[in-house]
């Protein structure tokens, strides 16, 4: 089992309670991160505190076992949980099914149970919303925020700037504004930006 410590916050949004959520949370954490496209990171890491406040909890299960409309219909709340609620209520509905149905209902489960920085990646992978860049973005935050520490970690740690380099709020300007450099280099070469 890897070793762990939980900050008080991961400062992604600039709301102390949404901060300490994603911090103290994996299913928040895991849920921010479905929800990190097309929109800013604040925005995205501020959706699951938003959603506990809208529900009453944040329970994998519970979640998966809701109808969808009516998922739905409190993702489209105003404000909306997203710019686009009725995918994203299903991409969060997806991704706690697979939470309660393979974990036991534990999103830490995900981290707590691999073996190894490789077998860990291959988990998130095989997560619905967590493509390359997010499963890279995610191995970061583990290891160098909330303490995750497995062999091989080193082989799957991202050398680019993360979300997992981001530990105040100055650090997350610094971030969005490198990722901002970064994006428009990739337009001007006519290429494409593949997330966090």
């Amino acid at each position: 089992m890897p070793r762990m410590h939980t900050p008080a916050m991961l400062h992604f949004t600039g709301d102390p309670e949404a901060d300490q959520l994603l911090a103290s949370d994996p299913l928040a954490l895991l849920i921010g991160f479905a929800l990190d496209q097309q929109v800013s990171v604040q925005k995205a890491f501020s959706g699951p505190a938003e959603l506990r406040r809208r529900i009453g909890h944040l329970e994998a299960a519970r979640i998966a076992a809701t109808d969808l409309a009516e998922l739905e219909r409190i993702f489209r709340e105003r404000p909306a949980l997203h710019r686009f609620p009725a995918a994203m209520a299903g991409r969060v509905q997806s991704l706690c099914a697979v939470i309660a149905r393979e974990y036991g209902g534990d999103a830490a489960n995900v981290w707590r149970e691999a073996r190894d920085g490789p077998d860990l990646q291959r988990r998130l992978l095989a997560l619905p919303s967590i493509g390359e860049m997010k499963a890279r973005s995610l191995i970061a935050i583990l290891g160098k925020r909330l303490g995750v520490d497995l062999p091989d970690m080193a082989a799957v740690m991202p050398s680019h700037p993360t979300l997992g380099d981001v530990d105040s709020p100055e650090a997350l300007e610094q971030y969005q504004a490198l990722k901002r450099a970064y994006k428009a280099e990739l337009r001007a070469k006519g290429e494409t930006f593949g997330g966090r």
